[in-house]
């Protein structure tokens, strides 16, 4: 376990709470290494459909205009930035990361943008199994490739639950555990021979290596809408997506 105190860039207009983070401190600074080539690498990497795959989860999450919403995991910001342009100026937006140097790109990144609505953001370092928000806090909530890192998805769940809204929902993207054993054949094929290579360029080898073993240890979709029933969400589905690469729970509280 790992607490690491975070000092955010001083830009104006951005607004940052710092708190202490008690996470997988192996995972945190393996996030901490590769932010700052992880946006090139994603774009890379996905050929670009990662920007397709968010909107989706942006959409499936029910955001609209004027609502308090959270990006869980935010990273660098890329579901945060569309979370924001979803609910608007009149919304409030919050981006949650256990990575004090994706935090740092994300707000640089809000900053350089400078769109009208990304005044709406506050970016909170935070654990995502012990969220600092009161209970039933958002209307809306994303998460992008963070439940398959955490350290137990259960308690990361029933913390969604407790802070979002009766009646709102989470949107949750992730690499797909697929059942079908030509895709997850391909999907291997595309880390070792693609993903891994990639990230060598960047001296990150290491670094992505981790992606087969966290996906054979993730949950099949199936069994990510059994746990999140478990976890008191009232219905849950998971998506297919990116040709079964990828996937996203959708689950209402």
């Amino acid at each position: 376990m790992a607490s690491l105190p975070f000092s955010a860039p001083h830009l104006p207009g951005s607004r940052f709470k710092g708190r202490l983070v008690r996470c997988a401190g192996e995972r945190q600074e393996l996030f901490n290494r590769i932010a700052p080539v992880y946006d090139n690498l994603n774009d890379l990497l996905s050929f670009g459909q990662h920007r397709i795959w968010k909107r989706m989860a942006v959409s499936w999450s029910g955001a609209k205009p004027g609502d308090s919403v959270l990006d869980l995991c935010c990273g660098s910001g890329d579901l945060t930035f569309l979370m924001s342009e979803k609910v608007g100026c009149y919304g409030k937006v919050t981006g949650l990361d256990f990575s004090k140097k994706q935090l740092s790109i994300a707000i640089s990144r809000q900053y350089v943008l400078s769109k009208a609505c990304y005044n709406n953001i506050e970016w909170v370092e935070g654990d995502a199994l012990d969220l600092p928000f009161s209970n039933g806090n958002f209307d809306a909530m994303t998460m992008g490739y963070g439940l398959r890192n955490v350290v137990d998805r259960r308690k990361a769940l029933q913390e969604m639950f407790r802070v979002l809204k009766p009646g709102s929902r989470v949107s949750i993207l992730d690499f797909n555990k697929s059942t079908q054993p030509l895709t997850a054949l391909f999907q291997e094929w595309m880390i070792d021979n693609v993903v891994v290579p990639t990230a060598t360029v960047y001296g990150l080898a290491k670094e992505y290596k981790y992606l087969k073993a966290s996906i054979n240890e993730f949950l099949t979709g199936k069994e990510l809408e059994k746990l999140a029933l478990e976890t008191g969400f009232s219905n849950a589905r998971h998506y297919e997506i990116g040709g079964g690469l990828m996937g996203n729970l959708v689950a209402a509280r």
